[in-house]
């Protein structure tokens, strides 16, 4: 008979498990570099609409149909009768659009690891591979009723089943792929390759945690009876699992890089997360902290190991987060579950059954995931080309400029105020120069440059400051530009800084390059112009270079010198 509150409770689990995708996205795209963004949606939005249509038509059957503890059923678009699995409550097509999401997130997970330098459609293709094998049947043994099912195998939301074959396949992959242009040098050492936009990446951490309630809690299948109280405890120990191993993770990376790492402690959230999936209904709420502060260590030194030793370049971490962190939390259940746990007087059994799914989910996809990936590197090829790797997958493989409509910030000189002197109440006026940095002044000489009728002014400036500046020009006349993104660093270059635990030799900041020829305005005003709208006082305001310009030469007209740079006059 079907339940009306656990239909609702399976269908808003499901909501929520979708949206991870989101999440996923958010991290992945976040986490890499603003060439590849458009790509890294893409991938993760094909995820789950090549895998939804392949598990309906074979996935579901060969994970929950026949009786066989090694593999399930050939049933196409499930025909068949699975009422002896369905929860009690829950119709069949529920149930399989709840199980179609967590198959969705098992392929996702790989997007990160192998990402900035695969094909799209290879990876189309391994994503198909793991929706409509790989994942189905490896989940048979855990949640249909297979072999290690029957041994008393442990996962109740899937660490192992879900997080433990992501991980491993993306290891797989990011091994045979190779790692980045650029993420090692000739004698190995790592360079980091920051992402462009770690606020993307944290949005999507939140999303992810948030998710995750549906994702364990939604795992309860039921809100009748004992389930509405387990679903308690699930929902407790996991947030308590997440805040644990990202408060642990903030402070070990605090005690090895002399300060906290962002993108690391947002790879601790997830850790937690992904360490308690498969525990969370049979451990305490101490035993919940415990798994958290285990994961959060383990994901900062197996990103590490992973980086710096092994060589595999991983940009989003994961392969430590849902490999590493998937397979530690499937065997600390065996340690720390309260009915059957080692530490509770449960015996080395459970713990041993614990062990083995982990080895036996390792070893089935770390094969599975070999031959999938050097069939479609043989056949079609699993790489892009060096060049279009360096110009970015946006441009190479989606014909995508940008993903991201504009670079620069839109702001107008109206509009522009120092928002941090707000918050403090504080004037917004420029600092005098003997209030700020140091510096010997030098006057702007007069313009006499006897060699050349022309001169060319560089400016540098920051990308807040430009719109102020265009206007500023424009009023004295200045109307001809060429505006550039560029990156780039003063005399001082930064303070050496880690980013996952990999020293960045120089910090390149987003700047704008202008470039101005005058004929006519003369040169100590555009200067001087500059200097007011640009002056703040700080290090960082910019620097003015000026040249002698040989010629200048219209292409439409021929004309040359101070000629060439004249416009038409409009009556």
């Amino acid at each position: 008979m079907i339940s009306s509150v656990n239909m609702i409770w399976i269908l808003f689990g499901t909501a929520l498990v979708f949206f991870m995708q989101a999440g996923f996205a958010m991290v992945e795209a976040g986490f890499t570099r603003a060439k590849n963004a458009g790509n890294i949606i893409m991938k993760n939005l094909l995820d789950l609409s090549i895998g939804t249509p392949l598990y309906w038509f074979l996935g579901f059957g060969i994970m929950f149909g026949g009786a066989s503890g090694v593999f399930g059923g050939i049933d196409f678009f499930i025909n068949g009768d699975y009422s002896a699995v369905l929860p009690d409550g829950i119709s069949l097509w529920a149930f399989v659009i709840f199980q179609t999401v967590f198959c969705a997130t098992s392929a996702t997970i790989v997007s990160g690891a192998m990402a900035e330098r695969t094909k799209f459609s290879a990876y189309c293709i391994y994503s198909a591979v793991i929706s409509l094998l790989i994942y189905p049947i490896s989940g048979h043994w855990i949640w249909g009723g297979g072999w290690l099912s029957q041994l008393g195998f442990h996962d109740f939301a899937g660490s192992a089943a879900v997080h433990t074959v992501g991980g491993v396949a993306a290891l797989v992959g990011a091994k045979i792929l190779g790692p980045r242009i650029g993420k090692y040098t000739e004698d190995g050492k790592a360079k980091a390759i920051p992402g462009h936009n770690i606020t993307i990446g944290a949005l999507g951490v939140f999303i992810l945690w948030f998710c995750w309630f549906g994702f364990n809690g939604g795992s309860t299948v039921s809100m009748e009876g004992a389930a509405a109280e387990t679903a308690g405890l699930v929902f407790m120990n996991t947030n308590l699992s997440a805040a644990m191993a990202t408060v642990t993770t903030m402070l070990f990376t605090w005690f090895r890089y002399k300060k906290p790492d962002v993108s690391m402690t947002l790879n601790g959230a997830l850790a937690g997360l992904v360490a308690i999936t498969a525990g969370c209904d049979l451990v305490s709420p101490a035993g919940a902290a415990i798994i958290g502060i285990a994961a959060g260590i383990a994901v900062t030194l197996a990103v590490e190991f992973i980086d710096t030793k092994l060589k595999i370049d991983d940009p989003v971490g994961a392969i430590g987060v849902h490999g590493v962190c998937g397979a530690l939390g499937t065997i600390m259940t065996g340690l720390f579950a309260t009915e059957s746990g080692l530490f509770y007087g449960g015996g080395v059994r459970f713990l041993g059954v614990q062990c083995l799914g982990v080895a036996s989910v390792i070893i089935w996809v770390g094969i599975t995931a070999f031959i999938t990936f050097k069939v479609v590197d043989k056949t079609i090829g699993l790489r892009v080309s060096k060049r279009e790797e360096i110009e970015g997958l946006d441009s190479s493989e989606h014909g995508l400029s940008n993903a991201y409509a504009d670079f620069l910030p839109s702001i107008t000189p109206d509009s522009m105020t120092n928002t941090v002197s707000q918050v403090l109440g504080v004037a917004t006026k420029d600092i005098p120069v003997d209030e700020a940095i140091p510096i010997n002044m030098a006057g702007i000489q007069a313009d006499t440059h006897a060699g050349s009728v022309l001169t060319k002014v560089d400016i540098i400036c920051k990308q807040s400051k430009f719109e102020e500046l265009k206007t500023a020009m424009n009023d004295i006349g200045v109307t001809g530009m060429t505006v550039t993104q560029v990156l780039g660093c003063g005399v001082q270059k930064g303070a050496t800084e880690y980013y996952r635990g990999v020293a960045v030799d120089v910090q390149l900041l987003p700047k704008v390059r202008i470039e101005i020829v005058i004929a006519k305005v003369p040169v100590s005003d555009v200067v001087n112009t500059a200097r007011k709208v640009l002056y703040t006082g700080h290090i960082g305001d910019g620097k003015i270079f000026i040249y002698d310009v040989r010629d200048a030469v219209k292409v439409r007209t021929g004309e040359t010198g101070y000629d060439a740079m004249q416009g038409l006059d409009i009556v």
